[in-house]
């Protein structure tokens, strides 16, 4: 029970950050925003960003397994990078975006997520910078 109240505090703390960072790099193409989407990706993992962040794919999948939340987070570290990686390809950088891309769809062929469907608490977010098809959902 404690467990899942932590896990639910992070996620929430996630959320919140999340969106606000991900409004900012999308309507204000703020590449620092990016940077905090990243800040915390890594924050859920328990890792350094930089650490987190030059990760291999199948290396951040592992750290994931390795945290003992994984099948927790998976998602929304999925949702993260997926939609990150299309603001770094929207401003021209192609690196950091195909890597971004390369994590998320790591994260979601081991732990059975689609980084096209946005966890529950960001879908309207996901409608509102993305267009997803969940709008009218």
């Amino acid at each position: 029970m404690l467990e899942r109240d932590y896990i639910t505090e992070l996620i929430s703390q996630f959320v919140e950050a999340v969106t606000r960072a991900l409004r900012l790099a999308v309507k204000k193409g703020d590449p620092v925003s990016c940077q905090e989407v990243e800040q915390q990706v890594a924050d859920l993992v328990d890792l350094d960003v930089q650490t987190a962040m030059a990760l291999s794919p199948d290396s951040l999948v592992t750290m994931l397994v390795l945290s003992g939340m994984g099948d927790s987070i998976a998602a929304y570290v999925c949702y993260a990078l997926d939609r990150v990686s299309r603001v770094y390809e929207a401003q021209g950088n192609n690196d950091l975006a195909g890597l971004r891309h390369l994590q998320a769809q790591a994260v979601a062929e081991s732990f059975g997520c689609n980084p096209a469907t946005p966890p529950e608490e960001l879908a309207a977010l996901d409608a509102e910078l993305f267009g997803s098809a969940e709008e009218g959902a």
